[in-house]
This record gives C-alpha cells, sequence and structure tokens, in this order.
C-alpha cells in the first residue's frame, strides 16, 4: 500500500495533468439516457386552525361620568338626587362603603358647609360629620349661633375611601355631577367650604387652603353669585389646634355675611 507521501505525490501529478474527476472501480456507461431528476417536492404549509371561540366580554359602563351627569340633571328634588346617588354604581368606591352619605341638616336655612369624604363613622351612620371632626364642627357652628336645624352639611365625596385617604381626581369626577346638582337644588346664600379637597373641587382651585381660607370667593349658583368662604377643615384642626385661631376668624367672617344678607333679605320684603 502505497504511503501517504506517496499518494499525495501521485495526487499532484493527476492535477497537473488536467484530471478533474475521480473514477470508480466499475465501468460507467456515460451513453446511457438517465432518468429525469424529479424537484423536491414544495412543503405543504400546515392549515392554520381556527382560535377556539372567545367568550364575550361582560358589558362595562363605558360613560359612567355620563350617566352620573344624566342622573343628577333629572333629579328635581333632594330626595330625587339621594334617590339617584344610592342608585348609581359608576364610583367604584361605593363596593367597599357601608353606606351613601348624602346629607344632614336643613337645607331651607340656606347655609351650606361642604366637606371633603366620608370617614369610619360617617360610614357607618350614613351621615356627614359624625365622628371627631363632627363634634368640633358642631363646636364651630355653635360659635357662630349655628347647628344642623339651621344649616346644611354635605361632602364632595359620597362613599368613604379605604383607610380614610384622599380621592383620587377619577373618584371625585363621579361625584361631582351630584354635589353641582346638590348645590343648585339647595340653592344657597352662602357656602363654606371645609379644607382643601372641597375647595379645589368645587372652586377649582389648588393654591392650598393656607392661601385661600379667610378671603371670600364667588360660586355661580343658578344664574347669581353666592358668597363662598374656604376654612380649615376639622379633622386639620384637630391635629393642628394652634391653627383654631385662624379658624375662628374665618367663622367670625361667616357670621356678619350671614348676618348682612338676613338683613338684605329683611329689607328686600320690607321695601
Amino acid at each position: 500500500m502505497p504511503s501517504a507521501p506517496d499518494s499525495l505525490s501521485a495526487l499532484a501529478w493527476l492535477v497537473e495533468a488536467g484530471a478533474d474527476e475521480a473514477m470508480g472501480d466499475a465501468p460507467a456507461d456515460r451513453f446511457a439516457v438517465r432518468a429525469p431528476v424529479q424537484a423536491p417536492k414544495a412543503a405543504v404549509p400546515p392549515v392554520a386552525k381556527a382560535p377556539a371561540t372567545q367568550k364575550p366580554a361582560d358589558p362595562i359602563e363605558t360613560d359612567s361620568i355620563g350617566t352620573a351627569i344624566a342622573l343628577a340633571r333629572g333629579a328635581n328634588s333632594l330626595a330625587e338626587l339621594k334617590a339617584a346617588l344610592q342608585g348609581f354604581d359608576g364610583c367604584a368606591l361605593k363596593k367597599s362603603a357601608t353606606n351613601t352619605v348624602f346629607a344632614d341638616g336643613n337645607p331651607a336655612h340656606r347655609i351650606m358647609f361642604i366637606g371633603e369624604a366620608p370617614g369610619r363613622d360617617e360610614d357607618k351612620q350614613g351621615l356627614p360629620f359624625v365622628g371627631r371632626a363632627g363634634k368640633l364642627l358642631d363646636k364651630m357652628m355653635a360659635a357662630i349661633h349655628l347647628d344642623r336645624t339651621t344649616a346644611y352639611i354635605t361632602n364632595v365625596i359620597n362613599w368613604r375611601p379605604p383607610d380614610n385617604r384622599d380621592p383620587s381626581p377619577e373618584e371625585a369626577a363621579m361625584c361631582l355631577p351630584f354635589l353641582r346638582r346638590h348645590i343648585e337644588l339647595v340653592n344657597p346664600g352662602v357656602m363654606i367650604l371645609l379644607g382643601a379637597v372641597a375647595v379645589r373641587h368645587v372652586m377649582g382651585r389648588s393654591d392650598g387652603i393656607m392661601k385661600t381660607r379667610g378671603k371670600w370667593l364667588d360660586y355661580n349658583v343658578n344664574g347669581r353669585m353666592v358668597p363662598v368662604m374656604p376654612t380649615l377643615h376639622p379633622a386639620y384642626l384637630l391635629r393642628q389646634p394652634a391653627h383654631k385661631k385662624l379658624a375662628w376668624r374665618d367663622l367670625q367672617m361667616i357670621e356678619q355675611k350671614i348676618l348682612s344678607l338676613h338683613l338684605l333679605e329683611r329689607n328686600a320684603a320690607e321695601g
């Protein structure tokens, strides 16, 4: 058997001599008719399976704010508004709340206090300002000769936010149509906004309660401008009792405004 170097030398000689293909041991008839070469069959793409039939999604309310506006506009009395609010399911807060907190007091005297949202005690009883902050509000009203028979109390939000957190803008937006209609139906002569949340959602101002408190603002109700006084929320005063002196100044201004409005109404009746 030739060695590897000899085999390589022979192969090199054959290449130089012009050999360009290797020959087998058996003779090959190069003039025989060859069978046609068939092209490989094209791969058949797999048939896509039809997707499984999906269960249609449950219908959901896509315009809860629009629904709230329609319900609020359709209420022609406070009783109808309360019923509409209790039947409204567009605000997620209602699912975790015990009660819908509508209002308390006497709307006939047209002195309207508006707070932020119910707390734990309010959620249990279904009335605004009945906990510690409510007891302080009662004292604040008593200081200017008011109580729940001569004033009317409600909130921006009608259901307790979990853990007493601040209501989200979306939650407030669901409640605002009812609050605006609430104000229209009460037709107040004076409005007192308790805390920054009430000022932000009623007046559209985010200056902070320390900048807005103690200054009269105006709110359009049924085509007339109603005086509005922002002041400190009773819950804030429980945490910061040193600021009660600021709230007392606001209360004195509120009392003077109420007296002057009563005087104007009496003069108009006599004139």
